[in-house]
């Protein structure tokens, strides 16, 4: 639902700007996650695992959403116009198929994934492989001007990324001879702090470097310096996945940088960025919400890549290899 449809249905403009830049975000962490993916390259960690631990806090957020965005409409008394248009068939059978084409490409890249078929590289091309087959099929882009455009910018990014990855893999090594990762285990289990104001400083700190810096940057950067900590604190790395994701959600609705801010401006330019921000505020109460709930229940992050060990997807995938 666009803008103008929300505006028409009743929402206040903060309300609905605000809702699309928060659910933007969603996408880094419900899989497949590009920052998941990046965190599992710079920490060693499973991708298969990362992937699942996204699920459960990633629906929680869109739960938490969607509360936000139905409350202030029944608040002001205009809860009758949110069911003010009955779509008939015909219209809904017109947009299921957008929807479908796009879950389509989420299964079948977490299928190849847990069902055994490709390895997490593998996969990435698996995925690549089903957008242009929609593109070329569904949307009829069957230039050759276009599909050159398109490989050509997919092209750079993926460079740009691999050269950015290969320098942190540079800059870990040079931490690890110097012994400085190392340095920052010992001194931290030196401190006589509680793990959960460590965590809470950590998190200040991401928060921080998540309104200049986008994802990929401070992953590559800080995860080298903030594992060990994390560990020698006794965090499992896999739940401080989802952690460190939220904290760069929230950097991409808030000042001084906030990405989703400006494009949602761009696009709806009836709406300042000050009337976004606004409306974007209760979504990172939301956000830090679903920061601290994984807290006190563990097994809302845990429990999904720990069901997933044993799974018939992970007897899938060891009859796969042990096959080849």
């Amino acid at each position: 639902m666009g803008i103008p449809e929300m505006r028409k249905r009743g929402y206040p403009d903060g309300v609905a700007a605000g809702s699309i830049a928060a659910g933007g975000t969603l996408g880094i962490l419900i899989p497949p996650s590009v920052t998941m993916i990046v965190y599992g390259i710079a920490t060693e960690t499973s991708i298969d695992r990362l992937f699942l631990v996204g699920v459960i806090p990633g629906l929680l957020l869109v739960g938490l959403f969607m509360a936000w965005s139905l409350y202030p409409t029944w608040k002001s008394g205009n809860a009758a116009l949110l069911n003010s248009r009955a779509y008939t068939w015909k219209e809904r059978f017109e947009i299921l198929p957008r929807v479908l084409l796009y879950l389509a490409i989420i299964l079948g890249v977490l299928y190849a994934m847990y069902g055994g078929i490709a390895t997490p590289s593998e996969t990435a091309a698996v995925g690549a492989l089903m957008c242009l087959i929609i593109a070329m099929v569904i949307y009829k882009l069957w230039n050759p001007r276009f599909l050159w455009v398109l490989l050509r910018d997919s092209t750079n990014e993926s460079v740009m990324i691999l050269f950015t990855i290969a320098a942190a893999d540079v800059f870990s090594y040079m931490l690890s001879s110097l012994y400085i990762t190392q340095s920052i285990a010992e001194w931290n289990r030196t401190l006589d702090v509680n793990r959960w104001v460590l965590m809470g400083a950590v998190n200040i700190f991401l928060l921080i470097a998540g309104f200049f810096l986008l994802s990929a940057a401070v992953i590559l950067m800080a995860a080298w310096i903030l594992l060990p900590i994390i560990l020698s604190a006794g965090f499992d790395p896999i739940w401080f996945a989802v952690v460190l994701t939220i904290n760069m959600e929230i950097g991409l609705i808030l000042q001084p940088a906030g990405l989703n801010l400006y494009v949602i401006n761009a696009i709806a330019n009836k709406s300042c960025v000050r009337t976004i921000l606004t409306g974007s505020l209760p979504c990172v109460v939301s956000m830090v919400l679903a920061i601290i709930l994984p807290r006190v229940f563990p097994g809302l992050a845990i429990w999904l890549p720990d069901a997933g060990r044993g799974s018939v997807f992970e007897f899938s995938r060891r009859s796969f290899i042990h096959s080849v």
